[in-house]
């Protein structure tokens, strides 16, 4: 059964940074495309950041040059690193497989407020 847990988020000023991580278990990790996703109250989940097992990366254009992907095959672990955050980046954070979805882990909340 696989199980996604998100941690590493919290509460921070505009312009701050957050690093968040997931761990997978239950899967063979590193056959698998993984990415993070946001859900902002009132609104639908949207696609933040990919990365393929081979390593290649792409972006929310909202996210682009701000958040980097990565992944720890060995850890079976998907990082999100965040930088400059927004206000508009609030959101509940997931990961899961790019396309089609396990079940959905917890979430990690992203609060950026003054």
């Amino acid at each position: 059964q696989v199980q996604l847990v998100e941690s590493g988020g919290g509460s921070v000023q505009p312009g701050g940074s957050l690093r968040l991580s997931c761990a997978a278990s239950g899967i063979f990790f590193s056959v698998h495309n993984m990415a993070w996703y946001r859900q902002a109250p009132g609104k639908e989940r949207e696609l933040v950041a990919a990365i393929t097992i081979g390593g290649n990366t792409n972006y929310a254009d909202s996210v682009k040059g701000r958040f980097t992907i990565s992944r720890d095959n060995a850890e079976s672990t998907v990082y999100l690193e965040m930088n400059s955050l927004k206000p508009e980046d609030t959101a509940v954070y997931y990961c899961n497989r790019r396309g089609e979805y396990w079940t959905w882990g917890q979430g990690t909340q992203v609060t950026v407020s003054s």
